[in-house]
């Protein structure tokens, strides 16, 4: 896999039953990038380790007055030089692309997650946790992947370089091989402590990156109440506590680096000193003595290859934990016999909630909550039953939609929470979305009264010619009212032109009279297609061919608008706003709510005769 072949077209099926064994499978499934890795990297660590050899038989060669032995060192030294740079290149460019594409892989999975389980997944984990694995954590665990390879050819090399200085030269090759674990493996113990504290630095960090976004994100709202300084005074004791957390890691990392400093040198020194021993009384020559201290100089590299090893698991594999906690996660499905999505009625068999096909349903619920988790069970995300027992599933023409493909169940039914995001890039961008062609873009901004929103943008599209499919939508739609990024968000639905659409409190974000003409555009376009709106606005009532109360997660009266106003003192009490007592007192003498698209009608006469 090379980096211009991403994405994967296939990412794999990773193994999520524990942090260490995802890590084992992510270097598995790249086995080429690694094996490629490791021949350059053992290529370039033997051409290192091949310099002291020549070294010592150049200065041998000056000893014995030999001119033919000196420019075949010379050469040897050249043919070196050229293994060392070409090595060094290639191992660096396999192991920056086993570290990329690995990251790649993780991403593509975390985002195949994401977009099975949709809305559940929040509920399960927490956002952060899910940017923190897709962002931070993806680079920890493409560095241990990354660096496996490398240390499997250091790794090679210092076996190779220990078992030819102890043929070489035994009573200095003895010395090296028996220090060498010892090097490679002292600062280990050090290491948990460090992670740790780097762990509870990166924490600290969060945090106050969030209390920072939070900040920026409610200015407005300090500003009005006067709470810059109060909210300033809580980042800089954030910012205190990150710099403290920072500081304390930054000593244990120093005392590795001591580490690995000090005892190399203690090391050489020992080294240096016996050869000489041996070297003046004659039982070594000057040269095997360069040798040697050459070879255990340049040991030292490869070294830092085992520390490093150690390091990336003991980042990487928290990361790793966390990344397997949100790719375990489930949607619940069964064996699908289903090739595309059926066509019928939207029923819930948990609320009894019953969308007849080609109508518009209005559904109102006391509890915004409970209005929520049923929007979200009616897009195929049917939570938890009984105990450990999921519920049953919404069906659609009397199929279940876990019983459907992933794909589509969602072209079957879309389902727009009451906060829908949008995501930066242009107006035509936003709405290129898969859909069934039907719905021109068009069509639907005029359906979703955007007509202020296109007048906004083409205002600020000095760069586009004033076309404002062209301007650019920033992150979220922060340079939108809250109004209008609700109504883009709803053209984006009607676009996509579902078979089944539910709708979360889509006006909420409007005054009375958007709210009015919304309304009807969208039964105007929906006009012989499913419909579920969530609501509790009589201008959107009344246009509803069929409203349904839920009262305590269970449907309790079906009808119109009009005759449940006047029945139903429940549905009354949601609608009018209500209390109980004013409920009692009134009666039928509040009378009702008919609203007849952009107007509402009130008469005595009617309110007489329907009382």
């Amino acid at each position: 896999m090379q980096i211009r072949d991403l994405p994967y077209s296939d990412p794999g099926d990773p193994d999520v039953r524990s942090g260490p064994r995802f890590l084992f499978w992510l270097g598995r499934s790249q086995l080429t990038g690694q094996l490629k890795s490791l021949s350059w990297g053992l290529l370039h660590h033997c051409a290192i380790a091949g310099l002291p050899l020549t070294v010592g038989f150049a200065v041998q060669a000056v000893i014995d007055r030999s001119g033919r032995d000196l420019a075949l060192a010379g050469g040897l030294l050249l043919a070196l030089g050229v293994l060392i740079a070409v090595g060094d290149t290639m191992l660096h460019r396999t192991a920056v692309t086993n570290w990329i594409t690995a990251a790649a892989r993780v991403q593509q999975l975390l985002a195949r997650k994401t977009a099975e389980l949709g809305s559940a997944l929040t509920r399960r984990v927490a956002a952060g946790e899910v940017v923190a694995v897709s962002t931070g954590d993806v680079e920890k665990i493409g560095w241990f992947v990354e660096a496996l390879s490398r240390f499997a050819a250091a790794a090679t090399a210092l076996v190779l370089i220990c078992v030819g200085l102890v043929l070489y030269l035994p009573s200095l090759g003895v010395l090296v091989a028996i220090a060498t674990p010892v090097l490679a493996l002292a600062v280990l113990p050090l290491l948990p402590r460090a992670t740790r504290r780097a762990d509870l630095q990166r924490e600290k960090a969060g945090r106050a990156t969030e209390l920072a976004s939070d900040t920026v994100a409610g200015l407005r709202v300090l500003r009005g109440i006067g709470g810059e300084d109060l909210f300033l005074g809580r980042y800089r004791r954030a910012s205190q506590e990150v710099r403290e957390a920072a500081v304390r890691s930054a000593r244990m990392w120093a005392a590795i680096s001591a580490v690995q400093v000090f005892l190399p040198g203690v090391l050489l020194i020992s080294l240096v000193w016996y050869g000489a021993t041996l070297a003046r009384d004659g039982r070594i020559d000057i040269g095997q003595l360069v040798t040697v201290y050459s070879a255990a100089t340049l040991m030292l590299f490869p070294l830092r290859n085992v520390e490093e090893i150690a390091m990336a698991y003991s980042f990487s594999r928290p990361s790793a934990q966390r990344a397997v906690r949100v790719l375990s996660l489930h949607r619940t499905t069964r064996t699908s016999t289903f090739d595309a999505a059926p066509r019928g009625d939207l029923y819930d068999p948990v609320t009894g909630l019953m969308a007849p096909q080609g109508l518009f349903t209005a559904v109102v619920c006391g509890d915004p909550d409970e209005a929520g988790r049923l929007a979200e069970r009616l897009g195929g995300h049917a939570g938890e039953g009984d105990g450990s027992a999921p519920a049953p599933s919404v069906l659609l023409g009397g199929v279940p939609l876990d019983d459907l493909p992933l794909a589509a169940a969602r072209a079957a039914v879309l389902v727009q929470d009451k906060d829908p995001v949008l995501l930066s890039g242009t107006l035509r961008e936003l709405l290129d979305v898969p859909s069934s062609g039907d719905v021109r873009p068009g069509d639907a901004l005029d359906a979703a009264q955007c007509g202020d929103v296109l007048d906004a943008l083409a205002q600020a599209s000095a760069d586009t010619a004033g076309d404002p499919m062209d301007t650019r939508i920033t992150e979220r739609g922060r340079s939108l009212s809250g109004g209008q990024r609700q109504r883009l968000a709803l053209a984006r639905s009607l676009v996509t032109d579902p078979e089944a659409l539910v709708l979360d409190e889509p006006t909420s974000a409007v005054d009375s009279h958007t709210e009015a003409r919304v309304a009807a555009g969208v039964e105007r376009l929906r006009r012989g297609r499913t419909t579920v709106a969530f609501a509790s606005s009589p201008l959107l009532l009344d246009l509803a061919d069929r409203v349904v109360l839920v009262h305590e997660g269970t449907v309790v009266a079906a009808g119109t608008h009009r005759e449940l106003l006047r029945d139903e003192p429940r549905y009354r009490a949601v609608v009018t706003r209500e209390t109980e007592d004013e409920t009692a007192a009134s009666g039928v003498r509040d009378g009702l709510a008919v609203v007849d698209g952009l107007r509402q009608v009130r008469t005595a006469d009617e309110i007489e005769e329907r009382a």
